[in-house]
């Protein structure tokens, strides 16, 4: 079968390259294929059954039309520092000039109004002076949050219109590999229940979010396809009471912080604040079972949880951090049974493991109701545990209380986009025709950014029609 265009992975970064194909009235025969499901189709039953069932073939957290992200919180980080090294490549002022552009998409699909943290007030000048007291960075981001339920609408919404519009959408298919001639690539290798099949196109680009980045690594690997170990963040969701986080919450709804914590300096970061939000577990390939955390826009819990991740970078001749990053996962989920594992701050401290009944007198009760107590010391590398342990402590300056006995650390949080795809500026690999997007591609690292970079790929490939 021929096609003029084949997109692999319904993400954003998938998604707005062909949304914006469409905006800029391209009459290309557009595939976009994706592995899970479609938007009202994707439903965990955790809700109805209290435990992770492991879904096969895939997880409806994770994977289907939006991607993980969507379905995780739902938060657009309206600044070019946030997200990725994507303005490395292409310039800042032009990463902003895109944000504010996909930004309005969002508005016109129905994402809210409202924008967090942008009131310069005497509540951030506190929190940011207390920062700098801490030795942390606070970066100034506005947020628009959608809510992970209303993310549902506003990309079932999306998913419409490009059905309506003529782009094809093939959904419970695979990409297995793709087909090169020599140095260009003609199309992909499809499986869904009906076999495996061929499919040709003049150009392909590969958008398979952080849950494709393992799978993208070894295709380069394979075909030869330009590309460098790149950062790979381990970390834990941590988990305290609303009223820890009050302010921190009302002026800016999530602090984004930066530290370099001693005695190794590494770069240590918050990431997805989710004020009255929820702790989640996702399942990833080989049925790994990793942290994260949501908030919806309606229903609200009593405590905040936020990631902290430490980045890893590492030096030759060493060259397979996002392995290294899953067997952290997999020693984990050993020491835990499958599940997730949770222990307070202070019995990490104390040197002893968390039990549960000392979970069930706390004053913060955990909102992964399934996550199992233990010792998630036994399976963290010291480097990212020891990196993990300051940085608290730094934040404790900052949002006092935050360092309590009680508050909970979870465990395995990780964020696969470490392979790093070498591409020019207009997102052409040394593989003609062959272009890489979004997470798996190393670029970005959340929705906005890998939205903006389908945008960006949808206009370098209209050019191509002209």
């Amino acid at each position: 079968m021929q096609y003029d265009i084949i997109i692999i992975g319904a993400g954003p970064a998938g998604i707005f390259t062909a949304l914006e194909l469409l905006r800029q009235g391209s009459k290309s025969h557009i595939l976009l294929v994706e592995k899970g499901k479609p938007v009202e189709k994707r439903h965990c039953p955790k809700a109805e059954t209290g435990n992770c069932v492991n879904c096969k073939p895939t997880c409806a957290i994770t994977t289907g039309f939006s991607g993980a992200g969507a379905f995780s919180d739902g938060k657009l980080s309206l600044s070019y520092e946030v997200g990725g090294d994507l303005p490395t490549l292409i310039g800042e002022d032009l990463a902003q000039q895109l944000i504010d552009y996909t930004d309005g998409i969002y508005l016109d699909f129905g994402a809210a109004k409202e924008i967090e943290g942008v009131t310069e007030n005497e509540e951030i000048k506190e929190i940011r002076h207390n920062a700098i007291k801490a030795g942390l960075k606070l970066v100034d981001c506005p947020i628009r949050h959608l809510g992970t339920e209303k993310a549902q609408e506003l990309y079932l919404a999306i998913q419409n219109h490009l059905l309506e519009n003529g782009v094809e959408i093939r959904f419970n298919t695979e990409c297995e590999n793709i087909l090169l001639d020599g140095d260009v690539c003609t199309g992909v290798c499809l499986r869904d229940k009906n076999g495996v099949q061929q499919v040709h196109a003049k150009e392909i680009v590969i958008a398979t979010g952080r849950r494709g980045a393992d799978w993208l690594e070894h295709l380069c690997a394979q075909h030869h396809i330009a590309h460098a170990p790149g950062t790979v963040d381990i970390g834990v969701r941590v988990e305290c009471r609303n009223e820890v986080m009050e302010k921190v919450n009302r002026a800016l709804y999530e602090s984004k912080l930066i530290g370099y914590p001693k005695p190794w300096k590494n770069k240590v970061r918050t990431f997805c604040q989710n004020p009255g939000g929820f702790v989640a577990q996702e399942n990833y390939d080989n049925d790994l079972a990793v942290v994260n955390g949501h908030s919806y826009k309606d229903k609200k819990s009593h405590n905040t949880n936020l990631a902290i991740l430490v980045s890893h970078n590492f030096t030759e001749p060493f060259n397979q951090p996002i392995a290294y990053a899953q067997k952290v996962g997999e020693l984990t989920n050993m020491l835990g049974a499958g599940h997730i594992m949770v222990q307070r701050y202070g019995d990490i401290l104390d040197g002893k493991r968390t039990w549960a009944k000392e979970l069930a007198r706390s004053n913060l009760k955990p909102t992964l109701k399934d996550a199992v107590a233990g010792d998630i010391t036994a399976a963290m590398p010291y480097r990212a545990m020891t990196n993990i342990i300051e940085f608290i402590k730094m934040l404790d300056v900052v949002v006092p209380g935050f360092a309590s006995t009680e508050t909970l650390l979870y465990s395995p949080e990780l964020k696969f986009y470490s392979n790093k795809v070498k591409m020019d500026a207009n997102l052409d690999t040394n593989i003609h025709g062959l272009h890489c997007l979004g997470d798996s591609s190393g670029w970005t690292r959340g929705l906005m950014m890998a939205s903006v970079m389908g945008v960006l790929m949808g206009r370098k490939l209209i050019e191509k029609e002209k």
